[in-house]
């Protein structure tokens, strides 16, 4: 006859609370090995990538997968492991990149809406930069100071601001930077800094 010593008991004591605790708490053990069988991106293609929101270039694992349709179907983003700079861990605009991609509410073309409409219509891309350049003239012609109040030569647009993306690369930040200020834009904002 098998004898019980002190410390079998302590461990078959601690596994029993164990799983009285995991069971309390809601988890099924049985349905958790079964939940890890089907995995959703078990056979998934891995691409790394960075995440869009900000300048600090956390890395992404992106999973995808061949749909029936013979489209690639975006399973699950999240953070990588292995990079040096976020070791897996995501902010929470990084951890909801996958919405950024599948959201059913994400607009995929440019909308205007006219003054006084109720509505939205869709537009050309053509169209909205077309817009966006006539109004940026129109502003800046409207709005530039070539001598302030003491009679110094300021070469300056006071009614437009231009706020910067966090996620542009060094090159776009200074193409941007010499573009505003070669248009004598002095408002000038970087979301990385906020």
């Amino acid at each position: 006859m098998a004898t019980l010593t002190r410390r079998d008991l302590l461990k078959v004591g601690a596994v029993g609370a164990a799983s009285l605790t995991v069971s309390a708490l809601g988890f099924d053990l049985a349905q958790a090995v079964e939940v890890k069988q089907q995995l959703r991106i078990a056979g998934a293609t891995e691409t790394h990538s960075v995440c869009p929101y900000c300048a600090v270039g956390c890395s992404l694992i992106a999973y995808t997968r061949k749909a029936a349709n013979g489209s690639v179907e975006l399973l699950q983003i999240e953070g990588d492991p292995d990079s040096p700079i976020n070791e897996g861990r995501l902010c929470p605009k990084g951890a909801t990149s996958l919405q950024l991609a599948t959201s059913s509410r994400r607009v995929e073309t440019p909308l205007y809406r006219a003054p006084g409409a109720k509505t939205w219509q869709t537009a050309t891309w053509d169209d909205v930069l077309d817009r966006l350049a006539r109004h940026l003239k129109d502003s800046r012609d409207h709005t530039f100071v070539t001598i302030d109040q003491n009679g110094n030569v300021v070469n300056r647009c006071e009614g437009v601001a231009f706020a910067g993306g966090a996620a542009f690369s060094n090159e776009e930040g200074y193409l941007s930077a010499k573009i505003i200020r070669g248009l004598g834009i002095v408002f000038i904002e970087q979301q990385a800094r906020v």
